[in-house]
């Protein structure tokens, strides 16, 4: 079992930048694939980045492509998600997931088993 916090969001200025991290219990985390969702108030979870648990393979939404990165540290079993050019529609509730040797469908929420309790991020216009 995989336990999630996910750290660093907070109030910035639209075009700023965040890095979020999401750190994970377990000694096993480097067989997890872990994604990054989010969720503004009224509407539903939407996948936003997702990094394969050998490390290599990273998959992002259309609407952060170019501006997110995602990454993963194993020795300190975190991953980060980089948010550069911060839109105030980049607003909402970020929470990572994790699941266990999962090597497709990255963007669906069903598809991963443990999910943190999730970090606000809010941008200003």
């Amino acid at each position: 079992q995989v336990q999630l916090v996910e750290s660093g969001g907070r109030l910035v200025q639209a075009g700023g930048s965040l890095r979020l991290s999401c750190a994970a219990s377990g000694r096993t985390f480097s067989s997890y694939t872990v994604g990054w969702f989010r969720q503004a108030p009224g509407k539903e979870r939407e996948f936003v980045a997702a990094i394969h648990w050998n490390g290599r393979t990273t998959s992002y939404a259309d609407s952060i492509k170019g501006r997110f990165t995602i990454s993963r540290d194993n020795a300190q079993n975190t991953v980060y998600l980089q948010m550069n050019g911060l839109k105030p529609e980049d607003t909402a509730a970020y929470y990572c997931a994790a699941e266990s040797g999962l090597n497709g469908s990255y963007d669906s929420r069903v598809k991963y088993r443990y999910w943190g309790q999730g970090t606000q991020v809010t941008v200003s216009s």
